[in-house]
């Protein structure tokens, strides 16, 4: 039996997981389209590798069920629409002549809603059997309303109660750490996303500690909780303004450099939390291939560098594909990486752009200035983007109704 990449990858540590990054509504439909183009002479291995990662049916135990979760957002949903327009078409108009179709922002949300409870009930088996351990799926409040406490709160009541195998992922502004605190105290399990710097990670461990103390103290069942914090990698490095500040200062910065002080932000986080024996658990994101082509290098540092730490590891389809046709390529993963560091002058280089000073350093921002971190501020404004269009795919939907019953 050929092992797939990230079962490698899960192997450098007993308590790493590895998670889909997209809704399970469009894994069958990936899988046959990963299969149709593979080579002839590893088809059947992917085949089973990929069936090892995520078989809905077949969960006896969480362990035999290669992904332990999932995590979504309004983007990752737009694709499982996109996938079967027709059907959510048709869903959207039932709900439409259920409710006022006058509402499409209300709608919008329904289905949504409806999107996350679809993805919750095809992994609840993996939840139920690991006794709540693993098989949850992330339903992310509106990215349109970032800093919104009250409206945050309220959508991530509603998403907590589509199943309890839903977890409730919140962004890193101030006012969502707010939050996170809030459903903490409630016994809701939360993933803290759009999150990138160490004084976000910080913030967000006081936020769930302040939540456990008063679940607690409130008697709480917290047998089924649990909390983890995004590290979205790339996006750290290549959206926000680290390229900019550092051209602007005459600093030259090869993509290894960037990688690298992508990687030192999370491992000061991940041992912040492991110093303190924290209960959240770092999920890295935003991972990138480096690929030479046919016959030359090939490597994920976003993965490779911190192999051997206990991660939860959330992978999108493109990047898992990526990873299977360089498998040949790849070296072999190090368990002794998480506790290896990029060198002191590189560190003393990147601090020199204030940018990485604010996401390396402790006391890198205030908690008000989280939400205007460039690659908050990118990554938000991106969400929001996709979060419009599957709003308009609503609109559009309804006035199709509307035509009809014209």
């Amino acid at each position: 039996m050929s092992l797939h990449v990230l079962e490698k990858l899960a192997a450098t540590n007993p308590d790493c997981e590895i998670w889909w990054d997209s809704s399970p509504l469009i894994y069958d439909g990936w899988k046959a389209s990963v299969l149709k183009d593979a080579p002839a002479e590893k088809r059947a291995e992917w085949d089973a590798q990929l069936t090892r990662l995520f078989d809905a049916e077949n969960v006896a135990t969480a362990g035999e069920m290669g992904f332990r979760g999932v995590t979504t957002n309004p983007p990752l949903s737009l694709q499982a629409i996109q996938a079967d327009p027709a059907f959510w078409a048709d869903e959207i108009r039932k709900l439409a002549a259920e409710r006022s179709a006058d509402d499409v922002e209300d709608i919008y949300w329904a289905v949504y809603l409806d999107v996350v409870r679809r993805g919750a009930a095809m992994i609840q088996k993996a939840f139920e059997t690991s006794g709540g351990k693993y098989g949850y799926v992330s339903g992310q409040v509106d990215p349109r309303f970032v800093t919104d406490k009250a409206r945050m709160l309220a959508e991530g009541l509603q998403l907590a109660e589509i199943a309890p195998n839903v977890m409730v992922k919140i962004p890193g502004s101030k006012e969502g750490y707010e939050v996170i605190e809030e459903l903490t105290a409630r016994g809701i399990s939360t993933n803290n996303t759009t999150s990138f710097t160490v004084s976000q990670y910080v913030a967000c461990m006081d936020a769930v500690s302040r939540g456990l103390e008063r679940a607690r103290a409130a008697g709480i069942d917290l047998s089924r909780w649990r909390s983890v914090i995004t590290h979205m990698s790339s996006r750290l490095g290549n959206v926000g303004d680290l390229k900019t500040q550092a051209e602007a200062r005459g600093i030259p910065l090869s993509p290894e450099e960037i990688l690298l002080g992508e990687m030192a932000v999370l491992k000061r986080a991940y041992r912040y939390g492991k110093e303190r024996n924290h209960p959240s658990k770092m999920l890295q994101c935003s991972m990138r291939v480096q690929d030479e082509g046919p016959g030359g290098k090939a490597s994920s540092g976003h993965i490779a560098m911190i192999a051997g730490g206990d991660f939860v590891y959330t992978c999108p389809p493109g990047y898992i594909a990526q990873l299977m046709q360089a498998e040949d390529r790849l070296p072999d993963f190090d368990a002794a990486s998480i506790d290896t560091d990029a060198s002191p002058e590189l560190i003393e280089k990147l601090l020199r752009i204030p940018y990485f000073r604010q996401a390396y350093e402790f006391n890198g921002m205030k908690p008000e200035e989280f939400a205007r971190f460039g690659a908050f501020a990118t990554t938000a404004a991106e969400f929001a983007a996709a979060t419009r269009k599957t709003v308009d795919f609503v609109a559009q939907s309804v006035e199709s109704l509307r035509r009809r019953v014209a």
